[in-house]
């Protein structure tokens, strides 16, 4: 057994199957497991290294942009009954610490808290439910051997894999949801994937976290647009966590969890479970499928509508402003999603799953940026006038997938004239990637909100040479968040990647 398993928990490890028995048995599970435990760092390709980077990068820069919201604040309070001999960094709170699943969770809430996170096809939001726990345990466990950044990539790239196949399992997971919210299932399961690789479990362990896992996972998507809709990925963490230690533990559940209609199943109309393709003609789908980086923290349908509406906004601009009272009437065609159909939004979460209210804020203010989500823009007279005048329309042709759908915006003034905009890809989309120097740029505008510049420099470089890196405690000790004063003994040092150790656990 991995030396870090046997000093974490401290059990006599139930006994497992030979792995050539393991292997006879046909399941797309066993596959599952068989990916997660027989991945190396040789399969990680440049391309995918760069993209799991940027994503890295930008979880990072949102997840501390979130730990000034009140849904944060009301989660980190609520996680300080917890304590341990065992703790990892709450991001960017350098004195305050808890237990690694509770580190995971309040670190995806804030990465969440916003919906500023990125989000892949089919729709999920595959980072905040694996990089919060990778972190968390890398400083949590014992410092021989090292972690370093490849193994960290690693693990990032198998739990953002295995989501995103199993999402291919059904036509229903690829569409916008209607029923469950996505990281509340594939994530924690993936967060169990991450876990199990970061940690070196057995096939039959991994097999075995992918059951408890699902046992974890769903929420219902009627949670979206509230301070509940940030907990399902800072859960996510946490349950996929706590997956992985129970089957080190030696808990069992059903070995063909990802097989059945009444397993994994359950969440999705249409389940049509495959086969894992063997290691030799592994394909990552993050090589084939980027994902999307928000330029604003809402839904990402919503960009698409801030898109078209600032195209149409030029021509209705006059010295830098338009007169809302010209409008007569604002048409919307877009994909029918209920959950983002919010006519009047009384809160920022409401606002921010509102194909209204961010066409609003864009015709009016000509970007739409993180304060316009507090309340006092959202509450504007003009803002609640204009939203009286928005009309919603929903081709057939325009389906609900970010792959796929578009939004075309017809402004129509009170003398007859109209204007109409289409937007088929907005900026940030993985057709209209962000340059490096704008997701760097992003990243900079958020972290700083809780980080000093030199602290904030210091993790682009990081990240930059992520696979470079030889101790993961260089990272972990910069998302603590130090103060300017301790940064000041310690920047000299950090690019030489010393050999820094974390506290070494004595029982847990």
């Amino acid at each position: 057994m991995h030396s870090r398993q046997q000093l974490l928990l401290q059990f006599t490890p139930e006994p497992e199957l030979p792995l050539q028995n393991c292997m006879m048995l046909k399941s797309v599970t066993e596959s599952f497991a068989s990916m997660i435990h027989g991945l190396k760092v040789d399969h990680l390709t440049d391309g995918v290294i760069q993209r799991s980077k940027r994503m890295i990068l930008d979880s990072l820069g949102v997840g501390f942009l979130g730990t000034s919201t009140e849904v944060f604040h009301k989660v980190t309070q609520y996680s300080k009954i917890y304590s341990s001999n065992t703790s990892s960094t709450v991001w960017g709170r350098p004195d305050f610490r808890l237990p690694p699943t509770y580190a995971a969770f309040v670190n995806g809430v804030a990465v969440h808290s916003m919906d500023f996170d990125d989000t892949w096809h089919p729709a999920t939001h595959p980072s905040g439910a694996v990089l919060p726990v990778l972190t968390a345990l890398s400083e949590a466990l014992p410092q021989t051997p090292k972690f370093s950044g490849l193994d960290l990539l690693l693990a990032f790239n198998v739990g953002i894999e295995v989501q995103g196949r199993l999402m291919h399992f059904s036509k229903e997971a690829k569409d916008i949801p209607k029923r469950f919210h996505p990281p509340s299932v594939v994530g924690t399961l993936g967060s169990a994937a991450a876990a199990s690789k970061f940690l070196g479990l057995s096939l039959t362990k991994c097999r075995e976290a992918l059951a408890i896992a699902v046992s974890h996972a769903g929420a219902p998507i009627a949670n979206a647009a509230t301070q509940t809709k940030p907990l399902h990925i800072g859960n996510a963490a946490k349950h996929g966590m706590e997956a992985t230690f129970l089957a080190m533990l030696g808990l069992q559940g059903n070995k063909r969890i990802l097989d059945l209609e009444s397993g994994f199943g359950a969440f999705y109309a249409n389940y049509s479970p495959k086969d894992i393709p063997s290691l030799g003609s592994h394909i990552w789908l993050l090589d084939e499928q980027d994902v999307a980086f928000k330029s604003f923290p809402a839904h990402l349908a919503t960009h698409w509508v801030a898109d078209a509406a600032a195209a149409v906004r030029r021509h209705l601009v006059i010295a830098d402003r338009i007169d809302a009272d010209r409008i007569e009437r604002i048409v919307l065609r877009i994909p029918d999603v209920q959950y983002v159909n919010r006519p009047f939004p009384d809160s920022e979460h409401e606002a921010r799953h509102s194909f209204q209210y961010v066409a609003c804020a864009m015709l009016l203010d000509g970007s739409v940026t993180v304060p316009s989500f507090h309340s006092e823009q959202i509450n504007r007279p003009q803002v609640r006038e204009l939203l009286q005048k928005v009309v919603l329309e929903h081709p057939p042709d325009n389906l609900p997938s970010f792959n796929t759908l578009y939004c075309e915006i017809s402004v129509t003034l009170k003398d007859g004239t109209s204007f109409t905009e289409r937007s088929d890809t907005f900026y940030g989309h993985w057709r209209k990637p962000l340059s490096q120097q704008d997701l760097q740029k992003k990243f900079r505008a958020n972290a700083s909100r809780m980080l000093s510049k030199d602290t904030v420099e210091s993790l682009v470089k990081v990240v930059e040479s992520l696979e470079d890196l030889d101790d993961c405690s260089v990272l972990t000790s910069l998302l603590k968040g130090p103060s300017v004063q301790e940064e000041d003994s310690k920047l000299s040092h950090v690019f030489s990647f010393p050999h820094t150790m974390s506290p070494r656990l004595s029982n847990v």
